[in-house]
């Protein structure tokens, strides 16, 4: 092996099937040309209402630059990192960087924890604490996402991913454990969920991906009828940006890649619009502080990963992928956890349906879609209802 450095990583390149340690290192003089960018930043107009129906207001967009550019420390994000086991290997030609953390328990079992988008492996920070004491934490990066791997040919998509998750738990000797995903980690570990011979024994999602079926739409009671206008509401007015991106990455890709502030308002018009219970949305801040807001646009902006990123919803559409959940039920035992701000809520009996081995289902008093970041104490208090019968 030999070692090797860029300008935001220490480490060294992974041999074939070999796990090594990973540092995160970023030169001062990178973070001197962002600061750089991001006060040359041209702003556009600002908004003509005023909410956010138009996307991020300029006030807010304005701000968020300001403090990311003056007061924002990256070191205090980078230290995190490096003190949570980072490591990399390489799986199916690709490097794979992932989060190793070993709990003191003598019967620890491992959980599998799996971001989506825009999310990063910092998503899961706040339930390191919370679960380790039970359970080894595995979180790795999707593939073209944070510090793994850019794919260079078309073909990493989620069921690609599935087979590496499973590949690289067996390369650290689990034989038997857990996963947990809302968003894309939600797909990820339904696609782990019908591999046979996996180890995995259980899964537990803080987002149901499927889609109800055109008959259970139509015998839809009250509370499901609210589900599916909720639903409705997210794929008109709040979808742009996967419509974006399943069509056209690289469209977007260059405005992410070279202009911080654009990235930030790419992501910022996400978790703005989905964050906290529906009342909420439009004010992420109350949920999740700035500066961990920053943290997860870092996580694309310093490995130059937003482009990738973004092919994820290329790779899905592209190869037409529905969820096994929609394909027919999965047997694997199964806990979900329904946030009240989720727009793709789904009710117990659709839910039942497809997870016929379903062990935990609750709908939480409060929370939106990113679960891990607004609310780790109730998502880990679920993770450990889920897997507790199941250990």
């Amino acid at each position: 092996m030999t070692t090797t450095t860029n300008t935001t990583t220490n480490t060294v390149e992974p041999a074939q099937h070999d796990v090594i340690p990973f540092t995160l290192d970023v030169p001062d003089s990178e973070l001197a040309a962002l600061r750089a960018r991001l006060l040359a930043t041209r702003w556009p107009d600002a908004e003509t209402v005023e909410d956010t129906s138009q996307g991020p207001r300029l006030a807010t967009l304005q701000r968020l630059v300001h403090h990311w550019a003056t007061d924002y420390d990256w070191r205090r994000a980078e230290r995190a990192l490096n003190g949570l086991g980072q490591h990399k290997t390489t799986i199916d030609g690709l490097d794979i960087h992932f989060l190793h953390v070993r709990s003191p328990a003598p019967d620890a079992v491992p959980i599998l924890l799996t971001h989506g988008w825009p999310g990063s492996v910092l998503e899961f920070r706040g339930l390191v604490d919370l679960l380790v004491d039970e359970y080894h934490l595995v979180i790795p990066s999707l593939p073209g996402f944070g510090f793994s791997g850019r794919p260079t040919t078309p073909g990493w998509d989620l069921r690609r991913t599935a087979r590496a998750w499973a590949a690289l738990m067996a390369r650290l000797g689990y034989d038997r454990w857990f996963a947990q995903g809302g968003d894309l980690g939600a797909a990820v570990t339904e696609e782990i969920a019908v591999l046979p011979g996996t180890g995995l024994v259980g899964m537990h999602l803080n987002m149901a991906i499927f889609p109800p079926t055109p008959q259970e739409v139509a015998d839809a009671d009250a509370d499901e009828r609210r589900m599916l206008a909720e639903a409705e509401h997210y794929q008109r007015v709040l979808s742009a940006y996967a419509q974006q991106m399943s069509t056209r990455p690289q469209t977007i890709g260059y405005s992410l890649a070279d202009s911080p502030a654009g990235l930030a308002a790419w992501i910022y018009g996400l978790v703005q619009d989905v964050t906290g219970t529906h009342d909420e949305h439009g004010d992420p801040e109350r949920h999740i502080a700035l500066d961990e807001l920053i943290d997860g646009i870092m996580l694309h902006w310093l490995p130059g990963t937003a482009t990738s990123a973004a092919r994820m919803y290329w790779e899905m559409a592209n190869g037409r992928w529905a969820p096994p959940s929609a394909r027919g039920p999965v047997p694997l035992p199964t806990g979900v956890t329904v946030m009240p701000g989720e727009y793709a809520r789904k009710s117990l009996r659709w839910t039942q349906r497809r997870y016929p081995n379903l062990v935990r289902f609750a709908e939480l008093p409060r929370g939106g879609h990113f679960a891990a970041l607004e609310q780790p104490e109730l998502l880990a208090a679920e993770i450990k209802h889920t897997f507790g019968a199941l250990r």
